[in-house]
């Protein structure tokens, strides 16, 4: 089954994020969008794991964040990977508690080494995913849209961590817990 570790993004901040992209959709720039109940903070993509495994990362995840305290993470700016001049992927940043996910990331990245997965090469950049760029056909307009809408988010506390399950349909992906590991 196809796997990832999770945040899960408070519903308010998801509908704050539907707001701020709702102008930037009637831009002809072909974006696929990610729907709101999807939105999360990826700390580890997994790819295709073996159900019997699951219960293996469960216990890593465990030992990660035994002495993680619950911490707060604040949603707010935007941006694009690699950058808004040649964007793949539109963003919506997380500031406060950034080293927080950062230090929690490679925690996870190093625990989870162990069981066979590989190491991440390229650094943990906390954000989330709210759209991926299929055709940079009308880009720079978007791009001036979306730098002159501002981003007002929120502030919540993250107590937890996921092990999600990712089927993908024609319709988008579904994502379902498998897991639960508190902080």
């Amino acid at each position: 089954m196809r796997t990832f570790i999770a945040i899960a993004i408070p519903k308010n901040i998801k509908d704050k994020i539907g707001v701020y992209e709702e102008p930037l959709k009637k831009e002809k720039a072909k974006i696929s969008w990610v729907k709101p109940e999807n939105i999360h903070i990826t700390l580890k993509f997994l790819g295709e794991v073996e159900e019997n495994k699951i219960s293996e990362i469960y216990e890593a995840l465990k030992k990660c964040v035994s002495n993680q305290n619950p911490f707060d993470i604040e949603v707010m700016g935007t941006g694009g990977f690699p950058n808004l001049n040649r964007p793949r992927v539109i963003w919506v940043g997380l500031k406060k508690g950034s080293e927080e996910l950062k230090t929690l990331a490679k925690s996870i990245d190093n625990e989870l080494e162990k069981l066979g997965f590989q190491k991440e090469k390229r650094g943990f950049s906390p954000h989330l995913t709210v759209g991926r760029v299929k055709n940079i056909y009308n880009i720079h307009e978007f791009v001036k849209k979306m730098n002159s809408i501002e981003f007002k988010g929120d502030t919540f506390t993250a107590d937890e961590i996921l092990i999600m399950k990712s089927d993908l349909k024609p319709t988008g992906a579904v994502y379902t817990k498998l897991h639960i590991i508190k902080l």
